[in-house]
């Protein structure tokens, strides 16, 4: 990146209430995406310009990102989305793919676990570069997430949906915020 800096830190949030909880599980996809982009620019930075501050900020909010919301997300769906799939009666390729989406979810989690130690040693300063196996855990962390959220966006979600009445949605809704220690308007 010859003359022109690169911004790393902040992932914006896009706005959904809990109200609307298959509308936050989209948004969370969208942040899924934002944090695998900051991080993907994070890596080009590190070998383009070296490590700074803005270095070490854009890895702890990734870190903080993967170690925070991404493991409440994969419990929502454990909890709210998958089951009733499991349980109903949405055909045989649905319920092969929710039990593809469950071993992704614990993939992801080794693979998180494999990759994090990099993220904490560059947001510390203990490091200032990537070794290659520390690109490699990261990049294969990264991978697979595109094709998981694309079968959640397009068909799993949609599929739960129409299971769901509103009254299971709110409570879906109420529940996902009580686990964040959030108020939920759906509780008052």
């Amino acid at each position: 990146m010859t003359g022109a800096r690169v911004s790393l830190p902040g992932v914006r949030s896009p706005g959904a209430g809990f109200d609307e909880p298959f509308a936050m599980l989209e948004a969370c996809h969208d942040r899924v995406r934002r944090s695998l982009d900051l991080l993907a620019r994070l890596r080009q930075y590190l070998r383009d310009t070296g490590w700074d501050e803005s270095a070490a900020q854009a890895a702890r909010d990734v870190l903080r990102y993967f170690d925070i919301a991404a493991p409440l997300h994969h419990e929502d769906e454990e909890l709210h989305v998958f089951p009733p799939l499991l349980a109903g009666t949405p055909g045989d390729d649905v319920v092969q793919l929710v039990r593809q989406l469950q071993r992704d979810h614990m993939q992801m989690a080794e693979r998180w676990a494999a990759a994090r130690g990099a993220l904490q040693a560059l947001g510390e300063g203990n490091i200032t570069a990537l070794a290659p196996a520390q690109e490699e855990a990261l990049e294969r962390f990264a991978q697979g997430y595109e094709s998981h959220m694309r079968h959640e966006d397009g068909t799993i979600y949609p599929a739960a949906r129409a299971l769901l009445d509103a009254e299971a949605e709110q409570a879906m809704g109420a529940e996902m915020a009580r686990r964040r220690g959030a108020a939920s308007s759906l509780s008052k």
